[in-house]
């Protein structure tokens, strides 16, 4: 065939000699080659980078390659011609003889190989160095290096990757040992709450119903005073009577009258104290890095307007919000032995002092403390969060003018409110590795107070302890493949309980929306099921 360029080389006028890259080696001719009169076909294979030396039994005239860019072809002796690749491809090669002979070659140029054989000796060198004891085999085909045998553990996997990647795209085909069960983390928490309060009330309401001939009163009008109506009726000798009424809503706490002077007084003297204990042990347990709750409290129904089209009617909708004592935790265990947490306890209540009202509806406020925090414990270890006061005080004074200024005398035209609020939270946290108890030992028993009616029959209620083939567990494999046990480890969904209001808030968790249950009707015009 004839080659679309020709590049003709003689050994007398070469343009330029090539270095050799790698090892060389002979291509194989077929008999006819060395024929002067008679053209021949032949095959030639290269590798890009490489270089074949082509030998002819007479001394060569020309030579002419098709691709320049594929291989390249020059003569370094009168019978020998040197072929380097260049770029995979195939093209032609023709040489042509002092004798006008031709001799044609097919030559392919193959792609560089990535791997040879003393990558891979160093592969499995630096893998019997860093994983001693374990067995990998180590393969290169087709551009690939294969990993087969059996590791320990997933980090020994991930270290065999990684040496191996340095020579090539690795395929992970290694068996991993089933590893032991996660731990269990028990963690004790203790919460305690104190609420205190104080109150100290003081006033005094005066009045007059006929002493010097006028009907009166005085009152700061902090605390309740009486109702005060004018003189009524006449007196035997026709004179009109100054003598007033007076109605009382509320006497307060002390109450005086004389009748004979028409004076009276009704007087605000209190003092309180109040004190509420919150006292909770919530004992949870977690597997090693996964998220555990606890909440004892309850949920309030609340309203909340939801707008519509325009046009259209609005609708109400009962939303539930919780409260109470909650606890959510994630302990990790670390590779110096200690358990790191993750924290978040929380203390709410419902304040009914705050509370709003909507169309006749009592929307109580709530009164929350919380934590979130980190920290990392050995196990049995203890922590504590304190600190959380909360000192509120407030006072209300209220005086008559002028009457109130004066010494001694003006303590009766005064009344004062003081109240005074101390609360504190104090969580006791302790978390714990523990085991399960063993299958076949007795478990605790409970005690009640008063003993259950017996059973009506002598049949167990509980599930039979009987095994046969059929639900008897198969033994577990010693080792399994790599994503068959990242697949396992994967997190599973999350637990859906149908009307509850989730909410792990601080700890990060999903929180949902709660139940709901709609009434349609006009904004604050809704009435609340019957």
């Amino acid at each position: 065939m004839r080659a679309k360029t020709s590049i003709a080389i003689t050994w007398f006028c070469a343009v330029s000699f090539a270095v050799c890259a790698g090892h060389s080696m002979q291509a194989q001719t077929s008999p006819a080659a060395g024929a002067a009169s008679q053209d021949s076909t032949n095959d030639l294979s290269v590798t890009v980078g490489k270089t074949v030396l082509v030998d002819c039994a007479q001394p060569i005239s020309r030579v002419a390659i098709g691709l320049g860019e594929v291989a390249q072809a020059s003569a370094v002796s009168p019978t020998e011609i040197m072929v380097n690749g260049k770029t995979p491809g195939e093209t032609s090669l023709i040489i042509w003889d002092i004798h006008g002979g031709r001799q044609f070659f097919n030559v392919t140029v193959r792609p560089m190989a990535t791997l040879s054989s003393d990558n891979l000796d160093a592969v499995r060198r630096e893998l019997r160095t860093e994983l001693p004891g374990q067995t990998i085999k180590v393969s290169y085909d087709n551009n690939n290096i294969f990993l087969r045998g059996d590791v320990k553990d997933l980090v020994s996997s991930d270290r065999a990757v990684k040496i191996a990647s340095t020579a090539g795209k690795v395929v992970n085909l290694l068996n991993v040992d089933v590893p032991a069960s996660d731990p269990q983390i028990l963690l004790k928490v203790r919460f305690c709450s104190v609420d205190r309060t104080l109150e100290k009330q003081l006033g005094i309401n005066l009045f007059n119903l006929g002493a010097g001939n006028f009907v009166g009163g005085s009152t700061t009008g902090q605390y309740s005073p009486p109702f005060l109506s004018g003189p009524s009726g006449s007196s035997s000798q026709g004179v009109g009577t100054t003598t007033g009424n007076a109605a009382l809503s509320n006497e307060l706490n002390l109450f005086a009258f004389y009748p004979g002077l028409g004076l009276g007084a009704t007087i605000e003297a209190m003092e309180s104290k109040g004190l509420v204990e919150t006292l909770a042990e919530p004992n949870l347990l977690a597997t090693n890095g996964k998220e555990a709750s606890f909440l004892a409290g309850g949920e309030y129904p609340y309203p909340v307007v939801q707008g519509t089209s325009a046009g259209g009617s609005t609708a109400v909708t009962i939303q539930f919000k919780e409260y109470g004592i909650r606890l959510n935790f994630i302990p990790t265990i670390t590779p110096r032995g200690t358990i790191r947490l993750q924290v978040a306890p929380e203390v709410s209540a419902l304040d009914f002092a705050h509370a709003v009202t909507i169309s006749g509806f009592e929307v109580p406020a709530i009164t929350s403390r919380k934590v979130n925090t980190e920290v990392e414990l050995k196990d049995g270890q203890s922590f504590i969060v304190g600190g959380l006061l909360d000192n509120e005080e407030s006072e209300t004074f209220e005086k008559v003018p002028f009457l109130g200024d004066i010494p001694v005398l003006g303590k009766f035209f005064q009344s004062m409110t003081r109240t005074k609020s101390n609360t504190e939270l104090i969580v006791i946290v302790t978390p714990e590795l523990v085991a399960p108890i063993p299958a076949g030992q007795t478990l605790p028993q409970l005690k009640y107070p008063v003993a259950f009616l017996p059973p009506n029959s002598n049949i167990p209620m509980h599930t039979p302890d009987g095994k046969t083939p059929e639900n008897t567990p198969a033994p577990a494999p010693t080792s399994v493949p790599v994503e068959t046990l990242l697949d396992s480890m994967k997190p599973e969904k999350p637990l859906i309980i149908e009307g509850s209001t989730g909410g792990f808030g601080t700890a990060g968790a999903p929180i949902n929306s709660g139940s709901t249950t709609s009434y349609p009707g006009g904004a604050g015009t809704a009435a609340a099921p019957q």
